[in-house]
């Protein structure tokens, strides 16, 4: 009884209904809205929780699949971001096409932006938890291992790992010694249809299916 008047005096609050609706309006405003901007095509399978900026800078192309707590951040002036066909981006996954400038005497958050695009090729693997900072274009068919840091762009076919993420051997073939290449996949059944209602049949666990 006393858990349900606990719960009850929740509902009943105001300061939890304000924000819910503070969360609601967040959501709307970084996926809802913004993948309806956005160029999808067919058989994408995007999570629920993809957070987007300047979704009309970003282009999903047939059958890419974004796992849950992606980021896609478009620069605000001219950054894009393209991923392309049946490539896989994990959990977790930070894509950026602005970066703050580090010149000295000015505070970080005044700092200038600087935007160049960010291409993922067909067939690409980018792992769970990785970074891919502005101006990379990672080649066709190329897996770089989860928690990577992606600075410099990378050839087709390559397996890269790293902090920053390096050329570690080429796919098809065992990565170097003492070089795991690890790349968790998106679970198949986290989705969001295109029109942005954030439907969604399904979860996984953090490594995928």
């Amino acid at each position: 009884m006393t858990r349900v008047l606990g719960f009850l005096r929740s509902l009943l609050d105001a300061r939890a209904l304000l924000h819910s609706l503070r969360i609601l309006h967040f959501y709307n405003y970084s996926h809802v809205q913004q993948v309806r901007r956005m160029t999808i095509e067919r058989g994408v399978r995007l999570a629920p929780n993809v957070s987007v900026r300047n979704g009309e800078r970003v282009e999903i192309r047939a059958f890419a699949h974004i796992g849950e707590r992606v980021s896609l951040w478009a620069g605000d002036r001219t950054g894009r971001i393209e991923i392309g066909e049946h490539s896989l981006i994990g959990p977790g996954t930070f894509l950026t096409a602005a970066n703050y400038e580090t010149l000295p005497d000015i505070v970080i958050d005044s700092q200038p932006k600087r935007e160049a695009d960010i291409v993922i090729g067909n067939d690409v693997w980018v792992g769970a938890n990785s970074v891919v900072l502005p101006g990379v274009t990672i080649g066709d068919s190329t897996i770089v291992g989860a928690g990577s840091v992606v600075t410099k762009s990378l050839p087709a076919g390559a397996l890269a790992a790293g902090v920053p993420a390096k050329v570690i051997g080429r796919r098809g073939e065992s990565a170097r010694s003492g070089h795991a290449v690890q790349a968790d996949r998106p679970g198949r059944n986290d989705r969001t249809d295109a029109d942005g209602t954030g439907r969604r049949s399904g979860s996984h666990p953090a490594g995928g299916q």
